[in-house]
């Protein structure tokens, strides 16, 4: 079964059964959470970025470059990637999903920015996005940076392991996040996206309180696994 490793903000490592690792949204150096640094990851065989904002993507493309990670996004984010000597991106886009060697990857609506970090001409401004992944039998949706949305409905029975915001301000807070488990119905619940600075934030706990019995929520700190 596949294992998750949480690094503060909205960073996981995931190992499938087959030894392919994952990263999504790295953020390790600049991370004020983050229990380790860039060059302490190790091998990378994909990379998801669920947007371009600092704090998903600061550390892709250096990583990309630095393990021949294969770098799965929006078009234009994959795009923006190659011209920084990204050698190989697989373009998704909002709806769409593709089998990959390891499970399946489908990106999903989000609604928040779509600026992309070091892009300096705009060209390769965006619209944001989760991932619903199939890894080693179990479906796992991680949100991204989002505002609550009736299209997780669409998500119900179809998600074994929901990775939600709730650290309000620019996404989803505790009370709209625990509606968002409510109308996706996962198994389990885990936060992100919190107490990474002041201003967002959030006593898990409080989440853990407002989702009830509608989901197990566990909650991690930045080195641990799931």
């Amino acid at each position: 079964m596949a294992r998750l490793t949480f690094h503060g903000q909205s960073t996981f490592i995931v190992e499938t059964d087959d030894g392919t690792r994952l990263v999504i949204d790295p953020f390790f150096d600049d991370n004020p959470l983050c229990d380790i640094r860039r060059a302490e990851v190790g091998e990378v065989d994909y990379i998801l970025c669920t947007h371009g904002h600092f704090d998903h993507f600061a550390d892709a493309i250096p990583l990309a470059r630095e393990t021949g990670a294969t770098l799965i996004s929006t078009f234009e984010i994959v795009s923006f990637a190659e011209t920084q000597g990204v050698e190989k991106g697989h373009p998704l886009h909002i709806g769409g999903g593709f089998d990959f060697p390891f499970g399946r990857v489908k990106m999903t609506a989000a609604l928040h920015g779509g600026q992309v970090h070091g892009d300096t001409t705009g060209q390769f401004t965006t619209v944001p996005g989760g991932f619903l992944m199939e890894l080693d039998g179990k479906r796992i949706y991680h949100a991204g940076d989002t505002a609550l949305l009736l299209d997780m409905q669409l998500l119900r029975g179809k998600v074994d392991l929901a990775i939600l915001p709730i650290g309000d301000n620019f996404t989803m807070g505790p009370e709209d996040a625990a509606e968002a488990v409510g109308f996706i119905q996962p198994e389990v619940a885990i936060p992100m996206h919190y107490d990474t600075w002041p201003l967002i934030a959030q006593d898990p706990e409080r989440f853990r309180d407002l989702v009830g019995d509608r989901a197990r929520v566990k909650i991690l700190n930045p080195g641990e696994d799931f």
